[in-house]
């Protein structure tokens, strides 16, 4: 059974960083982190496979980081803006082709909240 749990969200002013946590076990395969704003669809902006990849909107801000002995997946983001506010969620287990897809990941976290004021 794959567990994941979210943690390090907050409240920053634009310019600032955050680094979120994802405490994992089980086999998690694939993972990604993913972000939602209400009314959206949530979506995919970093996948740590094999390779780590990036959508464009995060791209040279955002990185994945990993401590493999504590099991626990990190998105640091630096340069946040307004338009990174939004609940991030901690994927695992690719069991779909889109890797920056919801719909291809079987377990998530309960996410954690980011609040980036002007």
């Amino acid at each position: 059974q794959v567990r994941l749990v979210e943690s390090g969200g907050g409240s920053v002013q634009a310019g600032g960083s955050l680094r979120l946590s994802c405490a994992h076990s089980g086999d998690t395969g694939v993972m990604a982190w993913f972000r939602q704003v209400p009314g959206e669809e949530r979506e995919g902006i970093a996948v740590r496979g094999i390779h780590i990849t990036y959508a464009d909107s995060v791209k040279g801000r955002f990185t994945i980081t990993e401590d493999y002995k504590n099991d626990i997946l990190y998105l640091e983001m630096t340069g946040l803006q307004p338009e990174d506010t939004a609940m991030y969620y901690c994927a695992a287990l690719l069991v779909g082709p889109d890797r920056f897809s919801p719909a291809s990941y079987r377990y998530w976290g309960q996410g954690t909240q980011v609040s980036v004021s002007s």
